[in-house]
């Protein structure tokens, strides 16, 4: 599953997510003579220019027409090619939906759909280019496995397993330098499977993306200074969910904050509370995104600052959770 993918965890700091997911596609496009890139006008942003250079008949530029995008697409995975469609996810997941939903995911053709610049990642951009509604309408869809990885590495492991896998995938990755998660990709990736990145028994953080990292700083922060116990996970798979991993952080420590840079509506907090709630099991819950709104322009740390991103908003909503009660008996019976 880890790849061939070479460079230091000094190197990664220097590479932008995207940058990742351009060399690891160069890798299988060595490797498989069927795997072809396409993008909508955004070679450069995108980073699959590398693609282009070392295989130019087999990369394909669209031009600005989202939903030709993913329509081509889906007749080369009918072809028996295996295509990669990258552009913003904000296009992605809202201008091309119809094409997604019927040319793609209504067929269950091998198309990857690598979805860049998403959450408020591209924070100057403003709200007509923040991906902040992608998980509420991908993880809709029929047949797609949803992916939002926590950084490079993992961007290129999960891009590589979409690779390898048959149908259709949405990878989610951001616009800059994501903080280095993983210094090696042999840590045990597999779809659908959380990653728990910090032990504890007092309350659980399930985090995807760029909140990852920052959820690992506030758990060492409350452990430090207020003695607090906390679990991560990496939820790097929002569909397929890891209902497992769930349902022990429910039983093990009865207290849930979920992080994401998406709205509070129908992203990974929503997955994760139908997950509780259709267990018949009570736990103090809370998510944390966009509160039902745009969000601000700006730069993406003050973003993630402003929406309680960041691990000073998540230590200061652990703190308040922590005081929640809940039904403390051990006897589930009368909660299902």
């Amino acid at each position: 599953m880890a790849g061939g993918l070479s460079f230091t965890a000094v190197e990664t700091t220097k590479l932008a997510t995207a940058e990742i997911y351009g060399k690891t596609l160069c890798e299988l496009g060595a490797e498989n003579p069927n795997v072809v890139a396409l993008t909508a006008d955004l070679a450069g942003s995108t980073k699959i220019g590398d693609f282009q250079a070392k295989f130019p008949d087999r990369f394909f530029n669209v031009g600005i027409a989202e939903q030709n995008l993913m329509g081509i697409a889906a007749g080369m995975a009918k072809g028996g090619l295996v295509p990669f469609a990258s552009t913003f996810s904000v296009f992605a997941s809202l201008r091309a939906l119809d094409q997604v939903h019927t040319d793609i995911c209504y067929q269950n053709v091998n198309v990857k759909i690598i979805g860049t610049h998403s959450g408020t990642s591209f924070g100057q951009g403003g709200s007509t280019h923040h991906a902040i509604e992608d998980f509420a309408v991908i993880r809709a869809l029929v047949n797609v496995t949803l992916i939002c990885p926590a950084d490079g590495i993992e961007t290129g492991v999960a891009v590589r397993a979409a690779a390898n896998t048959p149908g259709p995938f949405y990878i989610r990755i951001n616009r800059g330098f994501d903080q280095t998660v993983y210094n090696t990709p042999d840590y045990g990736f597999q779809i659908g499977k959380a990653v728990e990145m910090f032990e504890g028994t007092d309350l659980t953080i399930i985090a995807c993306g760029a909140c990852v990292y920052q959820a690992v700083q506030a758990a060492r922060i409350l452990q430090f200074d207020h003695k607090l116990n906390v679990r991560v996970l990496n939820m790097h798979t929002i569909k397929p969910i890891d209902r497992e991993a769930i349902l022990k952080a429910v039983k093990e420590t009865r207290r849930i904050i979920t992080v994401e840079d998406h709205s509070v509506i129908g992203g990974l907090g929503s997955a994760v509370a139908e997950v509780v709630v259709e267990s018949g099991k009570a736990c103090a819950f809370r998510k944390l995104g966009m509160q039902d709104k745009f969000s601000a322009i700006g730069l993406h740390e003050d973003l993630m600052a402003m929406h309680e991103l960041d691990s000073a908003g998540i230590v200061k909503n652990v703190l308040e959770v922590m005081k929640a009660d809940f039904e403390v008996d051990e006897d589930w019976g009368d909660e299902v």
